[in-house]
Order: C-alpha cells, then sequence, then structure tokens
C-alpha cells in the first residue's frame, strides 16, 4: 500500500484524475491524504467532491479556507467572491449530501510521526496540543450548533494564541491558523494580507515553519495553501501547493518514499469567462 499526499486541488479536476492515472492510484490498495482546499476557483469543483465522496473509504481529508468558505457561501452567511466556481455544487441536487460530508472532515491529522494540515501550525503548539485544538473546531463544525459557528468563522482576530481564549475567539483562532496561515513572528502573531514569495515577507515576520522554537519540529508536516511558496522540503515540513489553479503542476508525495509526481495543469480546468449583459 502507498499513501500520496497531494497538494491544494481547488476544483482542477482534470489534472486531478491526470495525476492519479500518473501515480497508478488504487483505491482498493492505496490511499490519497488530501491537504485541503479541494474546490474553488477551478472548474470542477463539484466533480471533484463527488469523486471524493466515492472514494471517501480512500481518503483523508482536511479542511482548507477555501473548503470552509463553500460552507459559509452555502449557507448564505455571505456571497460568493469574483473568483468563485461554486454555483455548480450549490445548484446540484446532491449539494446537501457533498457539503454535509465536507463539513464533517478534519482539520488535522496525525498518523505516526506525520500532521497533515491544510495551511500551519503555531510554534507553540505541540502536535498533541494542535490535535487537541483541531478537534474543537471539528466539534463545532460538525455539532448541531454548526451554523453558529459557521456564522462567526470570518475575522482576523484574535491573532495570537493565549491559553486564556475561550469561545468562538479561540475556535477562530485555531480555524484561522489551520486554514490561513503563511508567516508568524518568532512569538507567534499572525499576519494574513501576505500571500508572496518568501522574499517578500514583511519585516519581523518568518514562515511559520521557520520559527527557531517551533514545537513540531520533530513532526513531518505535510501543508498546502501557499502557492508562492511552492515545492519546499526543508525543516520536517513538505509544503505542495504547486499552484496548479495557476498554471503551475499538482503534485503528489509518497509520504514514505518522498517521491514526488507532478502533472501539468490543464486548460480544461480553468473557469469560463461568462460575459454578462445587463
Amino acid at each position: 500500500m502507498a499513501i500520496y499526499a497531494i497538494g491544494d486541488i481547488q476544483g482542477c479536476y482534470h489534472a486531478f484524475q491526470a495525476l492519479l492515472t500518473r501515480i497508478q492510484f488504487n483505491p482498493k490498495l492505496d490511499r490519497l491524504w488530501l491537504v485541503g482546499d479541494l474546490i474553488n476557483r477551478g472548474s470542477g469543483s463539484l466533480e471533484v467532491l463527488r469523486w471524493c465522496y466515492a472514494h471517501q473509504d480512500s481518503l483523508k481529508v482536511v479542511l482548507g479556507n477555501h473548503d470552509l468558505h463553500a460552507l459559509v457561501v452555502a449557507h448564505g452567511f455571505v456571497k460568493a467572491h469574483k473568483g468563485d466556481t461554486l454555483d455548480g455544487l450549490l445548484a446540484a441536487a446532491d449539494r446537501g449530501i457533498l457539503l454535509d460530508w465536507l463539513r464533517h472532515q478534519r482539520l488535522m491529522v496525525q498518523e505516526d510521526n506525520f500532521l497533515m494540515v491544510h495551511a500551519g501550525l503555531l510554534p507553540q503548539w505541540s502536535a498533541e496540543q494542535a490535535m487537541a485544538y483541531a478537534a474543537e473546531v471539528e466539534a463545532a463544525l460538525q455539532g448541531d450548533q454548526y451554523l453558529e459557528f459557521l456564522f462567526h468563522m470570518y475575522g482576523n482576530q484574535p491573532n495570537r494564541w493565549s491559553d486564556h481564549l475561550t469561545g468562538m475567539a479561540r475556535l477562530r483562532l485555531i480555524t484561522n491558523a489551520m486554514t490561513r496561515l503563511r508567516v508568524c513572528t518568532e512569538q507567534g502573531e499572525m499576519e494574513f494580507a501576505f500571500k508572496g514569495e518568501l522574499q517578500d515577507i514583511p519585516n519581523g515576520f518568518m514562515p511559520w515553519f521557520d520559527v527557531p522554537t517551533r514545537a513540531t519540529q520533530t513532526s513531518e508536516v505535510i501543508f498546502g495553501h501557499w502557492s508562492a511558496l511552492g515545492l519546499q522540503h526543508r525543516n520536517n515540513v513538505y509544503s505542495l501547493d504547486t499552484g496548479c489553479l495557476w498554471g503551475g503542476q499538482l503534485t503528489a508525495m509518497n509520504i514514505h518514499t518522498k517521491v514526488i509526481t507532478q502533472v501539468a495543469s490543464n486548460p480544461l480546468d480553468k473557469p469560463l469567462k461568462v460575459k454578462r449583459f445587463k
């Protein structure tokens, strides 16, 4: 059995299928770890989600910011963004089944010495602490009051961890760290506006995985989210978002051998631009 971790798909269904063919994925034998952002921005969000639902016994999935955004839009708490490609999913007859399945996915996965999270982990969190904090958000998202969580999920504050945080402030910070984090200070203060390359990081901030005191340094952390970072392997972390949506590649890594397999982006995955007339 092989376990393949795959970077952000973001609705790039054709590239995803090409990558599965390239790695000769066998759902009866192999397993996929998907680092989140399964959907949105590419043209095949509905198809990706249907494939994942059909093959859920072969998957471990963590939620990304785009997946959570789809849930918020679906429940009418915010309007879709200009670049969103969720219309097909939201109009589908099986949307309820698919979105309910998505809502029940994890925020973080741990297996042996491997951790998988969509964006990052705050430097003061140990693996055990991070798993416990992820479970708090998962309980809120999967529980009877999940609409209350989704309604209050958006926001950039608080942006620094404290053991004294409670309620929605605590859940929002955990969610932001695990689904939106790219850079932070050495003390773990998060900055969310930056999306660029390493050389352009604002003064006083650094990649979350470069914080010298990071408590998860001995774990092997697999993540995505930061397409401008690209494929990286250093400090025991593996960055797998290689910008398929933006004309880059879709990347798979065998988590045990560390062999990388990539396919090019597919023009069919780019959303159609529909001219709207008044």
